[in-house]
């Protein structure tokens, strides 16, 4: 069992959160200390007491068992539900791969696994000069892929799968989510091309808001 796991996506809405929650939720049964963490997030809003939070934030706290404050969980949170180097430069914040760093060493040291959940696809830019491919760097986390299976999925996943390759990432594996209630057309030919393609276990096949389960290496 590694000590942790980087979710990203070959796009935005593809289910991240999802399979984040549900990795989080499969270690805590399993009797481990787990926490979740998403160093970025647009999208927040404001609770009572004026503090920003994100929804998928707040899924990934109640999905895990070990404490830890907002900051460290989630250091960089934006209101607009824009890319998050767009909403950063908004409100003049340069985010920074130290910070993120800092506070996933922090979780690291409470927990037994931590999964960080990226935002939008691999390549996302977190500022000016960096992007989420950078994040992944830094962490040297094994990265688990969430490939939405829908049109262009196939292109999407191996673009994404050849730019972690080119980082000198290891892909632990893949989980092919259907982000929609209504199956792709030719699912199992499309699933078939991703297997034969991609050098890395498929770990979940996942229909439309099922139970996810995992086969981990």
């Amino acid at each position: 069992m590694q000590a942790g796991y980087f979710v990203v996506g070959t796009d935005t809405d593809v289910g991240k959160t999802y399979v984040a929650v549900a990795l989080l939720r499969h270690f805590v049964a399993q009797g481990y200390q787990a926490v979740g963490m998403k160093p970025l997030a647009s999208g927040c809003k404001r609770d009572a007491n004026g503090q920003l939070i994100n929804d998928d934030v707040m899924a990934l706290q109640l999905a895990g068992n070990v404490q830890a404050d907002i900051e460290t969980i989630n250091p960089y949170r934006f209101l607009p539900a824009i890319a998050p180097h767009i909403a950063a430069q908004q409100v003049g914040i340069q985010p920074d791969i130290k910070t993120i760093l800092n506070a996933y060493q922090s979780l690291k040291a409470k927990a037994d696994v931590v999964v960080v959940e990226g935002a939008g696809g691999f390549m996302t830019p977190i500022n000016d000069r960096q992007t989420l491919a950078d994040v992944a760097v830094a962490l040297a986390m094994p990265m688990v892929l969430v490939v939405g299976m829908r049109l262009g999925c196939i292109n999407h996943a191996l673009l994404t799968v050849e730019a972690m390759q080119a980082r000198g990432l290891h892909l632990a594996g893949w989980v092919a989510n259907s982000p929609a209630p209504t199956a792709m057309a030719h699912l199992e030919e499309n699933l078939s091309s991703l297997q034969q393609s991609i050098a890395a276990p498929c770990l979940s096949v996942v229909p439309w808001q099922a139970e996810t389960r995992f086969n981990l290496p």
